[in-house]
């Protein structure tokens, strides 16, 4: 083990229990900002993702702009690949995927513009720490090589830390939504 993937364990350990105290503490509407933040982009392919754990759940965001555009969320393919987005809607069946996140029962792939994207932490700054599979940094490294590709953080207000590690690798997020602000860089 390096001394970078110690310090970013030892990052992710502290930011789990912020997390998991936030989602305790949750109150209902949290995805209020994050619909309005969405509201400026109506029609644009977009992805979430299917909450697992103690992650803030974008679903109802989600399925507001699903009537305004494409909405997907995110299916892995391998360890080591971008992710694909399969196409989903409200009241879409949905199987197991890895990982504990659903997935809609049929792939209907696309390519989103705009993504949101879970997190363990995130900085002032737009950077990121996930869960250390590297699947969105490469699947926005891909994207952002097409078109431009907004990178939407999704987390609560006490998942910021001061001084996240981060390698040269990390794809910066664009904006980062919390239940009570949106931090823009």
């Amino acid at each position: 083990m390096t001394d970078l993937t110690e310090i970013k364990a030892a990052a992710r350990k502290a930011a789990f229990a912020r997390r998991k105290a936030a989602f305790d503490a949750r109150l209902p509407g949290a995805a209020g900002r994050l619909s309005e933040v969405l509201a400026g982009h109506r029609g644009v392919p977009l992805s979430g993702y299917m909450p697992i754990r103690t992650e803030i759940d974008p679903v109802p965001a989600m399925a507001e702009a699903s009537a305004y555009g494409p909405v997907g969320v995110p299916v892995i393919q391998a360890a080591g690949q971008p992710l694909k987005f399969s196409r989903w809607t409200p009241d879409g069946v949905l199987k197991d995927g890895p990982f504990g996140a659903k997935v809609p029962q049929v792939d209907d792939y696309f390519d989103p513009e705009i993504l949101i994207v879970p997190l363990v932490a995130f900085d002032a700054n737009g950077g990121r720490l996930g869960y250390g599979g590297g699947f969105y940094d490469r699947t926005l490294e891909g994207l952002r090589a097409k078109r431009p590709t907004l990178a939407i953080g999704y987390a609560f207000d006490a998942q910021e830390a001061a001084d996240l590690p981060l390698e040269p690798t990390d794809q910066p997020l664009d904006m980062v939504v919390t239940e009570s602000r949106v931090l823009t860089f």
